[in-house]
């Protein structure tokens, strides 16, 4: 979706799960474990590691589950397997739904998403049906009194973003997968805290929403998909008017 709508949307969801700590905290887990496992344990010598370790002390995660969920991925201490998984599929409206998921069981997790789907007015799709008009980018967002834009603009360029866009009230930086890294750390330096720092999938057609009903069907159909345990995040191209995100 685009940053506007990213923003406004990420804002209301993150109010929605910071309600579900537990599930923050195990969706985090998982990640860094699995980063771990990638990239050793060493936050140091592992950029997406630090990453991930430094957003589970901002949702003030336990530093006894960060460790655990380390050792878990350099095997120090045994742990379930995990596969991570893309779906695909179209909420109301003709939205295109991107579902990541993080799971030790992948058919509970096919099963969940596609009832949640299938509950909220939406169905799955095949592989490929919604991916291909989307990109995957590094993508933050900023709010906008944190920094100056040309001040961002320096620093994000400097450290490999493709380009940083002004949407009035926050900034999006966008960059490529592999210099992502280096663009948060780079911010981090700087203390800026972002709304939102992720791997995203990011859309140049966006889906304007702009009837309140349909509007409501695809909120409740993300936060459905969102309480899922199993899932890491939910990437859509629609566009809702912010007045529907009271």
């Amino acid at each position: 979706m685009s940053g506007h709508s990213k923003w406004h949307t990420t804002k209301r969801h993150k109010a929605v799960i910071d309600a579900k700590r537990g599930k923050i905290f195990s969706v985090l887990a998982k990640e860094i474990t699995l980063a771990a496992r990638a990239g050793g344990g060493n936050p140091e010598s592992n950029a997406r590691l630090r990453t991930l370790m430094d957003k589970a002390r901002a949702a003030n995660m336990p530093s006894d589950n960060i460790k655990r969920a380390v050792q878990k991925g350099t095997g120090e201490i045994p742990g379930v397997v995990y596969e991570e998984i893309t779906y695909e599929g179209y909420g109301p409206g003709g939205v295109g739904l991107i579902v990541e998921v993080t799971t030790d069981n992948k058919n509970r997790a096919a099963a969940e998403v596609r009832q949640a789907f299938g509950d909220n007015g939406g169905n799955m799709a095949q592989t490929g049906a919604v991916s291909h008009s989307f990109q995957r980018k590094g993508q933050v967002l900023i709010s906008a009194g944190q920094i100056g834009e040309d001040q961002l603009m320096e620093l994000a360029l400097e450290a490999g973003a493709d380009d940083v866009v002004n949407n009035g009230d926050h900034f999006e930086v966008l960059c490529p997968i592999g210099a992502y890294d280096a663009v948060a750390k780079a911010l981090q330096e700087k203390n800026l805290k972002p709304e939102s720092s992720e791997i995203a999938y990011v859309t140049s057609i966006p889906v304007p929403v702009s009837d309140a009903a349909v509007a409501k069907q695809v909120l409740e159909l993300i936060d459905a998909l969102e309480a899922l345990d199993d899932v890491k995040a939910v990437h859509g191209n629609h566009e809702i008017d912010d007045k529907f995100l009271g």
